[in-house]
């Protein structure tokens, strides 16, 4: 079979492309996430590729650059959306609270099952398996959540950038457990590290705003782009949390009169980054989309089915799965009260628990340790949430029509200040 010709590989981008494209206006149509989509799609590109001779591709190296491309894009994009205001302190607060306290129970929870089923496992090696399986993936829940009420899309945006995040930092230090030089220093010099990423990330984030301000060139986005992908790479090689520069960056031109008071608005343009901001924010959903897009494709293309029917596989994921909805049941009744629901079965695995498993130390690698799990729980939890959305979004448009039968009931029912339960999604 000849190799395939660069029109070829245009044609099949393309068409892979379009597709996603049909595939996101299906979701919000279906609530069925697009990533499950793109998944069984590039399981079909696999079959495909096979029937004709070509299956034996490592495609490793281009999961890993569009992962963490996409990492960067995916925050960036939560970031660009998120206003820090007096009245959004608590529920950002909230979703921080809940996000930490959700990845270290699960991440302890599933390291205790991980051992129960794999006894080779250390301690220390458990938690680096646990942690990819216990964090949120923003990647499937930002498209997802954007038909819910306002308060429960900015919780499900919060918590699952924050659950990236701090998912991110709690796997580096884990991994930098296993080398007996990062180990003496500790959760101090871990502290320290975080500390120091944030100063940086704050001076880069001002000078960035400056430099850019004063460009008069209209190629300037996507060499911002340039310059944050560099300086998260500069930033992974210093062994910092350089998903940190990303979301501060983000943050700040996302709320510019918030970091610019006082003298340092004397040196804003305004309108200038104003802008900017709006140029970077269409540039970030597009790229993150089709990022996103064949980073799912050749994720189904490495996939092997037949670890599905592995016994052993079906009850660790099983385990794991109850475990992670036992503890977000607990965690959002306390903190939240009774309304939470769909939140309750928002909780997918994607882009990061693929890529952080992939990025497990060679020394701490677990020979039995089945990579079907990670498939099995990924799509567990999404076609968990996506019944979830769909009871949700029948039980929202029933509570609709009843309401509009009666107008006054209607206009007394969607008033935030009577009732606000068309807002609120309650019934």
């Amino acid at each position: 079979m000849e190799a395939l010709s660069p029109y070829h590989l245009i044609i099949t981008a393309s068409i892979i492309i379009i597709i996603s494209f049909m595939f996101g206006e299906l979701a919000r149509k279906t609530n069925i996430p697009s990533v499950l989509m793109l998944i069984v799609l590039g399981i079909a590109l696999k079959l495909g590729l096979k029937a004709l001779g070509m299956g034996d591709v490592d495609y490793f190296p281009y999961l890993e650059i569009l992962g963490i491309v996409g990492l960067i894009m995916i925050v960036l994009e939560a970031a660009l959306e998120l206003e820090l205001k007096r009245e959004k302190i608590w529920p950002i607060t909230k979703a921080l609270g809940i996000a930490l306290i959700g990845l270290l129970v699960s991440t302890w929870v599933a390291a205790e099952i991980l051992r129960q089923f794999y006894p080779e496992m250390t301690t220390k090696t458990a938690w680096l398996y646990a942690t990819p399986l216990s964090i949120l993936s923003s990647a499937i829940i930002i498209p997802s959540v954007s038909g819910l009420a306002e308060v429960k899309k900015e919780f499900h945006i919060y918590e699952s950038t924050f659950s990236d995040i701090l998912g991110i930092m709690l796997f580096y230090f884990l991994a930098g457990q296993l080398d007996a030089a990062e180990d003496s220093t500790g959760l101090l010099g871990f502290s320290g590290n975080v500390l120091l990423t944030i100063v940086l990330s704050v001076v880069a984030s001002y000078v960035i705003v400056f430099v850019f301000q004063n460009i008069k060139s209209h190629v300037k986005l996507f060499l911002m782009i340039a310059v944050l992908l560099l300086l998260y790479a500069l930033g992974k090689q210093m062994h910092l949390s350089s998903l940190i520069i990303i979301l501060v960056f983000g943050l700040m031109i996302a709320n510019m009169k918030l970091f610019f008071r006082g003298k340092l608005s004397q040196w804003l343009d305004f309108k200038k980054v104003q802008q900017i901001y709006e140029g970077l924010h269409v540039v970030t959903v597009e790229t993150a989309f089709v990022v996103r897009t064949f980073f799912f494709v050749i994720f189904g293309l490495t996939i092997i089915p037949a670890s599905l029917y592995n016994g052993k596989v079906v009850m660790v994921s099983l385990f794991l799965i109850a475990s992670i909805y036992v503890i977000r049941y607990v965690l959002l009744r306390l903190s939240i009260g009774k309304d939470i629901f769909p939140q309750l079965y928002i909780a997918p695995r994607g882009l990061i628990t693929i890529l952080l498993f992939y990025a497990i130390p060679v020394e701490a690698k677990v020979e039995g340790f089945d990579t079907g799990i990670l498939l099995f729980i990924i799509i567990g939890t999404s076609l968990i949430m996506t019944f979830a959305m769909i009871y949700d979004k029948r039980r929202t448009s029933k509570a609709i029509r009843e309401a509009e039968a009666d107008p006054v009931g209607y206009e007394r029912w969607k008033a935030p200040s009577i009732g606000g339960k068309l807002e609120s999604g309650e019934e």
